[in-house]
């Protein structure tokens, strides 16, 4: 296993992006001793990097060197202060963020399937979650903070919710509601969390000289090659310093949701007004790409305590709640987090002071309905690509009603003990705000991301013009070109999306032998 840059060569395939996906691919294609894999990442190594390794540090991690940082367009009902984590090291988001690590609800892959994802149905996609050699654990008694447990008691009598004990049975048709601690990718004894780099990569590839690890490799372009008959093929992948990287079978990108619609725009591939404009040759046009963006928004209700919760937890994000608003229980409307410690950052700039003390509840639209975009303005490598999330901007309203029943169903729970014992007041939206156009004024403006951007680059039938990649996740227009990373999700998983990021990758290690056996 290499670390460090080389100089032009030759692998059979190319991984661009050692992120969450592209450290599963990378690894799994590389068992096949007779195959070259070269996995290309931007960043360093995460090998001796104390923070990526410890769940409970996620959050040193966020806006740290390694993050990217991106920011949005300002956006007409959102919140325009967003600050997008996109990481640059090895092992991508999963080395940063909470690991709450979900099997994909049958309900999201069937709507998958709906949109023309043919393949991808829960009876094909479920089983791989079993593959995972990323350890997955409840949490731990000696991690579960007592307050938190408060919370999911209290949730459990104000709304009428099951608790769980175990979130991933393997039931097709699982109750989706619910409140408890999650299951999460870590190591209860060390608190090591179960980043792709450090299971799929650190402790095998040392082991395989045929598996090329090569960081600080920045990718700069596909290299597409026409044939004669007019086919264009990506043979492989020039860096930012202009070294070239071929690839003799596949170049598969996986470098996220924003970073591998920004390298295929700077391909040329892509919608032809969006290239145009940036002074890009279009190659490919292709409308979807950039487009389709969700993600989960994330409301907040804040209230003064009587004492700080305990610091004990896994990572401080380790419990919450799925509720429906409707008679249907296998997908969920709203999903809730409980945090050890409340994220304020964005009521504050808006003026609110916060007390000494203070605990929350953050819920969020797990079904977003709005989407939106990611483009490149100009073909200059180091210029940020431009996002604009589009919250709350679908025409039938339905994410504004869920951010507010998600906030009224949080108040709730706050009326219930044993949280009620816990609390002073409530600090933030605050009581004298309780009408609809008042609540959402305040939480459209300051709510979070869950840094779950995805569905940029969307998988869908042949005949449909603004699918990205068909159901073997090929990129249309193009051979031996592959994405596979959260940009391929035709729709956002109503939880958490790291664990079906992994098993999408999983699926794309398989996809690939079985065209190379055909």
């Amino acid at each position: 296993m290499t670390t460090t840059s080389s100089s032009s060569s030759e692998f059979d395939y190319l991984v661009v992006g050692g992120g969450t996906a592209g450290c599963v691919i990378a690894s799994r294609l590389s068992e096949d001793p007779d195959v070259n894999v070269a996995l290309l990442e931007w960043g360093p190594t995460d090998r001796h990097e104390a923070r990526a390794r410890s769940i409970r540090r996620w959050a040193e991690m966020v806006e740290s060197d390694y993050d990217l940082d991106y920011r949005s367009v300002p956006q007409e009902r959102g919140n325009s202060a967003i600050r997008q984590t996109r990481m640059r090291i090895l092992g991508g988001c999963s080395t940063t963020n909470t690991m709450i690590a979900w099997r994909p609800l049958a309900s999201d892959l069937r709507e998958w399937v709906e949109l023309g994802a043919a393949g991808w149905d829960p009876e094909t996609v479920q089983p791989y979650y079993d593959r995972l050699l990323t350890p997955i654990h409840p949490v731990a008694p000696d991690d579960r903070n007592p307050f938190v447990a408060d919370v999911v008691a209290s949730a459990a009598r104000a709304l009428g919710l099951p608790v769980q004990d175990e979130w991933n049975d393997g039931r097709l048709d699982a109750d989706a509601r619910g409140t408890g601690f999650f299951e999460v990718g870590y190591t209860p004894e060390s608190n090591l969390r179960s980043s792709t780099s450090i299971y799929y990569v650190h402790e095998l590839a040392d082991s395989r000289p045929n598996l090329h690890v090569v960081t600080g490799a920045r990718a700069r372009r596909v290299i597409l090659e026409r044939s004669t008959g007019g086919t264009l093929r990506a043979t492989g992948v020039e860096l930012a310093d202009g070294t070239v990287h071929t690839a003799r079978r596949e170049t598969v990108l996986s470098a996220g949701a924003i970073d591998t619609v920004k390298l295929l725009q700077l391909s040329g591939i892509g919608p032809s007004d969006v290239l145009t404009a940036a002074g890009v040759e279009v190659l490919v046009d292709a409308p979807g790409v950039g487009g389709n963006l969700q993600d989960h928004a994330e409301g907040l209700v804040v209230w003064e305590s009587v004492a700080p919760p305990p610091a004990t937890s896994a990572s401080g994000w380790d419990a919450g709640a799925m509720l429906t608003l409707t008679d249907r229980t296998d997908a969920p409307d709203i999903l809730m987090h409980f945090p050890v410690e409340p994220v304020v950052d964005h009521p504050r700039a808006h003026g609110v002071e916060f007390p000494e003390h203070i605990v929350s509840i953050a819920p969020n639209v797990a079904k977003p309905a709005s989407r939106g975009r990611v483009w490149i303005d100009s073909n200059d490598i180091d210029r940020p690509p431009k996002i604009d999330y589009r919250y709350f901007t679908d025409p039938d309203g339905h994410d504004e009603r869920m951010l507010l029943a998600g906030v009224r169903a949080a108040r709730k729970i706050a009326e219930y003990e044993p949280l009620r014992s816990w609390l002073v007041r409530e600090v933030f939206p605050g009581p004298d705000v309780q009408s609809d156009e008042e609540l959402s004024r305040i939480a459209r403006a300051t709510h979070q991301t869950v840094f779950h951007v995805s569905g940029t680059c969307r998988m869908g039938a042949d005949d449909d013009p603004f699918a990205v990649v068909d159901p073997d996740l090929r990129v249309r227009g193009v051979d031996a070109l592959r994405v596979a990373d959260a940009s391929v999700l035709p729709t956002l998983t109503a939880t958490n999306p790291v664990v079906t990021v992994m098993i999408v990758a999983e699926r794309t290690a398989d996809l690939i032998r079985a065209d190379t056996s055909r």
